[in-house]
């Protein structure tokens, strides 16, 4: 079983995934994360893998949500090809290469 927070630094700031009792780093498809940088910033991102996005929108066409499973919608969604911790902060890191530690491009909490 899994620490329900794992953490892990890169170069710029750090991720604290929130995993599940029974999500193992190295092969979550879905989990919930936030982004710190050193002075505080802190961004949140929900991170899935296309099978685990598929996967709850056949749950949701047989529970009535979200239109019967018709659409996906997550303000702070970042989809992944791979499982997995690494595979996520990968897409993390590359996002705030692509845009700067001042993207809007993640919700980020107020300081």
């Amino acid at each position: 079983m899994a620490e329900p927070l794992h953490t892990v630094e890169t170069d710029r700031f750090s991720i604290t995934y929130i995993l599940g009792a029974e999500d193992d780093p190295r092969t979550v498809k879905n989990t919930d994360a936030i982004v710190t940088a050193p002075g505080g910033t802190r961004w949140s991102a929900t991170l899935l893998t296309l099978d685990e996005v598929a996967r709850v929108m056949d749950v949701w066409s047989t529970t009535g949500e979200c239109a019967d499973g018709s659409y996906f919608q997550v303000k702070d969604l970042v989809i992944v090809r791979e499982p997995g911790v690494d595979s996520m902060t990968r897409a993390l890191v590359d996002i705030f290469d692509e845009y700067g530690m001042n993207t809007e491009v993640l919700p980020r909490f107020d300081v």
